[in-house]
């Protein structure tokens, strides 16, 4: 069954227009939605297939390919443990995390950083409640909520998929060459081991392969797999060779080779904000890629509203907290679809960090009954990550309100009728692309 537009007019006595900005908040939390990154993990490519790149040997994290690191499960637990302590201040947790429990939903993708992150985000939020993160079995099965093309959920019109990425570069993918010149030219000096300063830079190595060198392999916009619905081409090559950089800073390791400081892997990380921002944030590929999980977003908020049971949500008319758990592809193809921005302190604007989330909170005005939308990207900073650094509310992670185009107001928290945001989540979510199925 496909998604079906929400009726307004069912929403009038619970969203009227909250046009105003308040001088006082009088707004209480009723439901929390969480949708995050897993944390610090293991490089996706295994050591010997990033061995080619270098001129030394790519560290060791402990674990395999794409495994959450023994860091990055306990600092999942401290984020967890953060949220305990924000939820129970705004009510929403009152301690006794058996009764708790029963108001608490968490999904993660079948893939395990994403399961090993929730698990551990709820042994942080509620610790003494047995884990309940549900995801799909077996894990080898496409979720809907995560990958709704591999599901059948949304179907993709592939030369379309190439268009309105190639529009977004004048039809000239290799332009990006000398838009992104200062950062490939870091990135080839850390990898071939020698000065950025030094001129003319070396010849490449005997045996190694320049991920910058896109003469021999051009970035190029072409039919993609393995999750993306494009592939970059030696762009693509390049994200797997700098993949480990953030993580080897967040997991407190020696980064680059002892090369990098917090500044550089932060420039080189422009690449990969590049390409999460060709293959996830492009208009056309967001709308097919995230309007499913847009939607059961959007419907869990207007059933927590409304107090009235509905299909295609997560979880049940009186969650309070849903966590959703995946991979930054999903993180940053949701923010694309709704046009969402944000900058957190020592990364890249829209950087989706470890275990960072876009967080939702649906509040209801005490005063006036009306239901709002605020909305805000959360992370631990760098330093925090890589000193494991507890969390307080008093030391908090870094939290960046972030405006929702077409709707927020223009106060400090950018707050949105949820009538609005219904309404524009209806203009932009895919019906072809969604269902109403749990």
């Amino acid at each position: 069954m496909k998604f079906r537009s929400l009726r307004l007019v069912a929403l009038a006595p619970f969203c009227a227009a909250f046009l105003t900005a308040q001088t006082v908040d009088d707004t209480e939390l009723k439901q929390v939605i969480i949708f995050g990154r897993h944390s610090v993990r293991a490089p996706v490519a295994t050591n010997d297939q990033l061995k080619p790149f270098a001129v030394q040997d790519f560290p060791q994290f402990g674990v395999a390919a794409g495994i959450l690191t023994p860091n990055g499960e306990t600092l999942e637990t401290m984020l967890g443990g953060y949220y305990r302590l924000w939820l129970t201040n705004e009510g929403l947790l009152t301690g006794n995390d058996t009764a708790d429990a029963k108001f608490v939903y968490f999904h993660a993708n079948a893939i395990q950083r994403t399961v090993d992150t929730a698990q551990h985000l709820w042994k942080g939020l509620l610790p003494a409640a047995p884990v309940n993160v549900q995801y799909l079995t077996p894990s080898t099965a496409a979720d809907p909520l995560f990958d709704a093309v591999g599901a059948g959920v949304a179907q993709v019109d592939a030369p379309t998929a190439m268009a309105s990425a190639m529009g977004r570069l004048g039809g000239d993918p290799q332009a990006l060459v000398s838009a992104y010149a200062a950062e490939f030219a870091l990135t080839r000096s850390v990898l071939f081991g020698y000065p950025l300063s030094q001129t003319p830079p070396p010849a490449t190595p005997a045996g190694k392969i320049d991920v910058t060198d896109f003469t021999a392999n051009p970035i190029a916009v072409t039919l993609g797999s393995n999750g993306s619905l494009i592939n970059l081409g030696g762009l693509s090559t390049t994200g797997i060779a700098i993949d480990p950089f953030v993580m080897e800073e967040a997991d407190g390791l020696q980064v680059g080779w002892g090369q990098l400081t917090p500044d550089g892997v932060n420039q080189i990380e422009r690449l990969y904000n590049l390409i999460m921002d060709l293959e996830f944030r492009t208009p056309y590929l967001a709308r097919v890629q995230s309007s499913n999980v847009a939607s059961h977003i959007v419907r869990s908020m207007v059933q927590s509203a409304t107090g009235n049971a509905m299909t295609g949500t997560l979880g049940t008319p009186s969650t309070k907290i849903v966590v959703l758990i995946a991979s930054d592809v999903n993180v940053c193809g949701f923010a694309g679809l709704f046009h969402i921005d944000w900058l957190v302190p020592g990364f890249q604007p829209d950087f989706c960090g470890p275990g960072g989330a876009m967080v939702f909170q649906l509040r209801q005005s005490q005063s006036t009954g009306e239901y709002i939308v605020r909305g805000s990207y959360v992370a631990q900073t760098m330093d925090q990550l890589r000193n494991l650094t507890p969390l307080t509310l008093d030391a908090p992670p870094a939290s960046s309100p972030f405006f929702i185009p077409g709707c927020s107001i223009g106060n400090a928290t950018f707050d949105c009728p949820l009538g609005r945001f219904v309404g524009i989540a209806n203009q932009l979510i895919d019906p072809n692309s969604a269902d109403l199925m749990n």
